[in-house]
């Protein structure tokens, strides 16, 4: 859970208007990933691994 953990506490990331539980965050970014709307990148310039968004 460490790259999504990271994703999800960077300062900066939205979630809207409803507050969500950490787990519930965990999970949203989960299911983006099943379904494709989400990728994890890794950087080798710098050696950092991102979830980016795709749709």
């Amino acid at each position: 859970m460490g790259v999504i953990d990271a994703f999800i506490l960077r300062e900066g990331t939205d979630y809207g208007p409803q507050e969500y539980t950490l787990e519930e965050k965990r999970q949203r970014v989960l299911d983006s990933l099943a379904r494709g709307d989400a990728e994890i990148h890794f950087h080798p310039e710098n050696e950092h691994i991102d979830i980016l968004m795709v749709r």
